[in-house]
């Protein structure tokens, strides 16, 4: 069993920037993908950033490629998602998730709470 926090989300200003944390439970961090998914009102769950570990390949969700980065410290087991020049169209709960191995967003089975981003004109 995994559990997640995640932690930093908040208001901003559009143009701003956030860093989002999560920590996760368990001594084998380095073996499952992380994920970053966000949630809008109305809206389905969209699947942000991807970082399966193990020197696998990052994926970004073409609406926040070069404007958000996916991190990872396996030493603290946490995942971080640095949000720069953010948009309105940002605004979502944002969840952070891990699967064993995991590289598609079907793999990922813990969630955290999520965190609310909001940003404003």
């Amino acid at each position: 069993q995994v559990q997640l926090v995640e932690s930093g989300g908040g208001l901003v200003h559009a143009g701003g920037s956030l860093r989002l944390s999560c920590v996760a439970s368990g001594r084998t961090f380095s073996y499952y993908g992380m994920g970053w998914f966000r949630q809008a009102p109305g809206k389905e769950r969209e699947t942000v950033a991807v970082n399966p570990g193990s020197g696998g390949t990052i994926y970004y969700a073409d609406s926040v490629k070069g404007r958000f980065t996916i991190s990872r410290d396996n030493a603290k087991n946490t995942v971080y998602l640095q949000m720069n020049g953010l948009k309105r169209e940002d605004t979502a709960v944002y969840y952070c998730a891990a699967g064993f191995q995991a590289t598609t967003p079907n793999e990922f089975h813990y969630w955290g709470q999520g965190t609310q981003v909001t940003v404003s004109s």
